[in-house]
């Protein structure tokens, strides 16, 4: 584990503190976990994007324009 200083506004930090005593555990536990969360998460967005953008694609146009709104 890492010890890190954080600046924050007095309101983000009254708010940390607020949060952090609902969940039972500290300010510092609490930032972790939010920011392990973030992590996580851009983590699985980026890889499911990479996934996307090189996955082979099985459609294909004949080059006929898209049928307009009236034609349903």
């Amino acid at each position: 584990m890492k010890n890190v200083t954080v600046s924050m506004d007095d309101a983000v930090a009254e708010w940390a503190r607020l949060e952090a005593a609902r969940r039972n555990t500290s300010v510092s536990r609490l930032l972790g976990e939010l920011l392990g969360e973030k992590m996580r998460h851009d983590d699985a967005y980026e890889r499911a994007l990479q996934d996307w953008l090189h996955r082979e694609r099985s459609w294909a146009s004949d080059g006929q324009p898209y049928p307009g709104r009236g034609i349903l």
